[in-house]
């Protein structure tokens, strides 16, 4: 706990600095909406980055991600994941999840891994004309100025203990809500309705003008690990797998920063889950891990293996025995239209 305390303390003399001006902030030379958290863990950042990132561009904006990318090869490189037009990488040098982003957003957004996002947006937008920017988990990178701070809590962990690390999952003191321009509580399916209704109390203490949005993830599809892999961009948002595909007996697996939540929707979806297999968030799988994963399977009685697209673009090169699928889910949202319209209202050119 006291170095909790201390964490905490340092984080928000830092926070203090930038709203003095004494740290500076520096403009990408466009606008730029940041999503993040204030805490540890799965949020649902990236379906959410993906969904800010087509709502600019369906405004007419050139858009880029920037992010950082945990767990790539060389995190001080900067690497052009996507031009926009095709994956310029693979997922060893961009991270795994700016690669699930780049084949997501195909002809929507850029995507660029860089430690530094400042310098790298000023560099997107003089190389391709950029006119928005999506900083991905970006709360506390406050390097980068922003005109807008959406903030993901999820519903099953809002604040964990409360502390902040390295005695709780907390990045920085709860006060700092009050940063966030708005607030989207992520997996508000998987509560009851009088924990959102706290939730949204609690978070109302901290940050009382902004707007709480709350989000389920829905199956949007599910496909093949072969074509996955094949066809390069996500399949449409529409197509749903047929009910024989939910009674087939199975076993999930995944390397996610909170990887229970992705089974309990599976079960809610109406999935035969027959066991479930853990990996570290961001692991890079072997073939020792595709063989226990089948070897957990037949034991269980399961007739097809279940991941997420985070997984599976880690997964092209393995040879499965079973049946592999791929999840792919999208954010639902409890008033799209009001977020769609928060989301646009700025006026995407590039200036100084």
């Amino acid at each position: 706990m006291p170095l909790s305390w201390i964490y905490g303390s340092i984080i928000n003399l830092r926070n203090a600095l930038y709203e003095r001006g004494r740290l500076a902030s520096l403009s990408l030379g466009a606008p730029a909406i940041s999503v993040g958290n204030i805490t540890v863990g799965g949020t649902g950042k990236t379906p959410m980055v993906a969904f800010v990132a087509e709502t600019l561009a369906e405004t007419g904006a050139r858009v880029c991600v920037l992010t950082r990318g945990y767990g790539r090869e060389n995190p001080r490189e900067r690497v052009l994941v996507s031009d926009g037009e095709k994956i310029l990488t693979d997922y060893r040098k961009a991270g795994d999840e700016p690669f699930e982003l780049a084949r997501r957003l195909l002809g929507k957004a850029l995507v660029v891994a860089d430690a530094d996002r400042a310098a790298a947006g000023r560099w997107a937008r003089e190389k391709f004309g950029v006119t928005a920017f999506v900083l991905d988990d970006a709360f506390q990178h406050r390097r980068a100025r922003r005109e807008l701070d959406i903030v993901l809590v999820d519903a099953t962990n809002p604040f964990g203990n409360r502390k902040t690390l390295p005695f709780g999952i907390l990045r920085e003191p709860l006060e700092n809500l009050r940063r966030a321009g708005l607030i989207v509580v992520t997996r508000a399916d998987l509560v009851d309705e009088e924990k959102i209704a706290n939730l949204k109390t609690e978070i109302s203490k901290y940050n009382p003008d902004r707007p709480v949005l709350t989000a389920r993830n829905e199956l949007a599809a599910l496909t093949e690990i072969t074509e996955f892999a094949r066809s390069g961009k996500p399949p449409a948002a529409d197509r749903r797998p047929p009910a024989a595909d939910r009674d087939q007996a199975s076993a999930a697996f995944c390397a996610l920063g909170n990887p229970d939540n992705f089974f309990e929707q599976l079960k809610r979806e109406g999935f035969a889950l027959k066991t479930t297999i853990k990996f570290p968030d961001h692991h890079r799988y072997a073939r020792t891990d595709i063989a226990k994963i089948e070897a957990e399977a037949r034991r269980t009685g399961a007739q097809i293996l279940l991941t997420t697209a985070k997984d599976a673009v880690k997964l092209a090169d393995f040879p499965f025995e079973l049946p592999c699928r791929v999840v792919e889910s999208r954010l639902v949202f409890d008033d799209e239209k009001s977020l769609r319209k928060r989301i646009s209202i700025f006026e995407f050119r590039i200036s100084d």
